[in-house]
């Protein structure tokens, strides 16, 4: 049987997450319900999806050796992902982000210090594409892209697009590497929150657009449409845009439905995962998910 494969590129950071009854005003200190750390980043996150989905995921990106790093590589690697770090000798500490949810409805609040360019990291990205699948059987159904390291992002687009690999981009938020990296992409999944460039201009065939509960909206020269969010009430919120994108690459990396139809997979995906307190506490129900799928 044939296994999905989905490439992903980008960030990978350590979530520090407190779950509280209420989000402290400033100057205030309160004790938590809960504590995790875990891996996170719109592409790690995404990449946890795909795994839990049944496929094949593999993550490009930089871990280095800090000894916060080994944090992330233990939970991606109980999680099912293929870490590829991209410069593993790396000393500085990996990115970090600090996370309050609040435990009545789900919100989040993120302190989070993302990505940063170093020369020692520009000089590994000449060994980037031994990196990359080689042969037939190990070449991914699509390829997602979250903006971070934009060196790696680039470098994949167009190895991807020389391939005819579908590449879809996280554009959660605008990033200045995005006027050369949109015109590479086959699918911009834009939150409500982007502030940038009309992904259409740079040529996007097909721009969707999440936002929170409301309806997924969608648009391709040919047409568009709006798909709805399932009702269900939220218990954590965090990383629920990373899944979706993340089921959304499943669905085009197996190749089957069409754009509505693929929308609605990865709504309910998301939808699973935001009922569910805690980083990974979801994953099993979306396994159940990718058993139905196949």
């Amino acid at each position: 049987m044939l296994v999905v494969k989905v490439l992903l590129a980008g960030l990978c950071t350590v979530d520090q997450i407190q779950r509280v009854a209420e989000i402290p005003a400033p100057g205030e200190k309160v004790r938590s319900l809960s504590m995790d750390v875990a891996a996170g980043g719109p592409a790690t996150n995404a990449a946890v999806t795909v795994a839990a989905l049944g496929a094949g995921a593999t993550l490009l990106t930089v871990a280095g050796a800090h000894p916060l790093a080994a944090l992330a590589r233990a939970d991606l690697e109980a999680h099912g992902v293929d870490l590829v770090d991209l410069d593993p000798g790396r000393p500085d500490p990996p990115a970090i982000s600090a996370i309050t949810v609040r435990d009545s409805d789900g919100e989040r609040t993120v302190v989070s210090r993302n990505a940063h360019a170093s020369s020692r990291f520009v000089l590994s990205m000449r060994s980037l594409h031994a990196q990359l699948p080689r042969s037939e059987d190990e070449m991914p159904g699509c390829v997602l892209l979250d903006g971070h390291h934009p060196e790696v992002a680039l470098a994949v687009a167009r190895w991807a697009r020389e391939r005819g690999i579908p590449v879809v981009l996280d554009a959660g938020s605008w990033k200045p590497v995005f006027p050369e990296l949109l015109p590479l992409v086959d699918v911009a999944a834009c939150s409500s929150l982007y502030r940038g460039d009309d992904p259409r201009e740079h040529g996007v065939p097909l721009v969707v657009t999440t936002a929170g509960p409301d309806p997924v909206r969608w648009s391709t020269a040919d047409g568009s449409g709006a798909v709805p969010v399932p009702v269900t009430r939220a218990r954590d919120t965090l990383g629920a845009g990373d899944v979706w994108h993340g089921a959304f690459a499943y669905a085009v990396a197996r190749g089957t439905g069409d754009v509505p139809s693929r929308i609605a997979f990865a709504n309910e995906v998301a939808a699973e995962r935001v009922r569910h307190e805690g980083p990974r506490s979801w994953t099993a129900a979306v396994a159940k998910m990718g058993e139905g799928q196949s």
